[in-house]
């Protein structure tokens, strides 16, 4: 088979990728904008396509039989644009990486090192044990609530629950309470869910149903000290009411790994919003970065290559998501 990757970020998973394959294939590595001589001509004609990208810029993929995507989301890949004969799947495995993301930065807010060294450096003994104003809480004693319960949010519970914190749940589908939540709830009782909980993690892909659903009714029914996380899509959390939560300080901080707006070519130095949010000081910013490890890039490469394998045997594909 003619197997392409197209662009730079299909590109970081293909090192390697021959030794997991069980037959020989032409692989090909396209540019992210097809516009070097004949790579229009191949991204058409390519039995498999690794990308993250299809829209409108790009041709259609007619020959194809596969189209991967190296990451769990499929938001930017136009369906109609592939051919009936294509498959459409997606690599998670990134899970445990965010998970530890998530983790970092709830154990922080309790155990602030950063600012303990700091101090310390400077003569101060702010968090000297033994003073009644240097107490810290603990994450075992809070809630931790999952907005979303799909791969990332299974792997934040278990790492939390190990911590002796309670896990809430709110979920499209139905989480039985014991199956890994001590109170579970429907979207349908959101702001019910957001006011339960002292830490709200969101992992939702970016959908109609999801776009926006946190928005100013879910901010102001979250409690005046409660965190939230988003390691989802970042217009999930309605843009103008998350910066007025946080600008306002209704509630206590946030960490956003995803955002708003991204680097393009035009702009590789922009801030992630067209909202000051990086004047906040009750929020800690990062750019996207939460699920990108070497144990990721590993894990997703294994999860193309087997599906390349399947594929060529005329198996059922993993991760079929179209």
């Amino acid at each position: 088979m003619k197997i392409a990757f197209h662009g730079s970020n299909a590109a970081n998973f293909r090192a390697g990728l021959e030794a997991l394959l069980d037959d020989r294939h032409t692989i090909i590595d396209l540019s992210d904008a097809l516009d070097q001589p004949g790579e229009r001509a191949r991204f058409e004609t390519a039995d498999v396509i690794i990308g993250v990208k299809l829209g409108a810029a790009e041709p259609h993929p007619q020959a194809a039989r596969l189209y991967h995507a190296p990451a769990a989301g499929v938001d930017t890949i136009d369906r109609s644009r592939l051919p009936a004969t294509a498959a459409l799947c997606n690599s998670p495995g990134h899970e445990d990486a965010i998970a530890e993301y998530v983790m970092t930065a709830l154990l922080l807010r309790h155990v602030p090192l950063p600012r303990a060294d700091a101090r310390l450096r400077e003569g101060h003994w702010d968090y000297w044990a033994g003073r009644a104003d240097a107490l810290r809480t603990e994450l075992g004693g809070s809630t931790i609530g999952l907005l979303g319960f799909g791969h990332i949010g299974k792997a934040v519970a278990a790492r939390a629950k190990a911590f002796g914190a309670r896990i809430a749940v709110c979920n499209r589908t139905a989480v039985p309470v014991g199956g890994g939540a001590e109170a579970s709830f429907g979207r349908d009782r959101l702001a019910d869910f957001m006011g339960r909980v002292d830490a709200v993690v969101v992992s939702l892909p970016l959908t109609e149903a999801t776009r926006g659903i946190v928005g100013k009714a879910a901010f102001a029914a979250m409690r005046r000290d409660a965190v939230i996380i988003n390691v989802g899509r970042g217009p999930v959390l309605d843009e103008q009411a998350l910066y007025d939560a946080l600008a306002e300080r209704r509630i206590g901080g946030a960490i956003i790994d995803t955002w708003y707006t991204y680097p393009s070519p035009d702009a590789p130095v922009t801030h992630p919003s067209r909202l000051p949010f990086h004047t906040l000081s009750n929020l800690v910013m990062t750019p996207h970065m939460s699920g990108w490890t070497t144990g990721t890039i590993r894990r997703r490469q294994q999860t193309i290559a087997a599906n390349i394998n399947r594929l060529a045997r005329g198996e059922p594909l993993l991760n079929l998501v179209q």
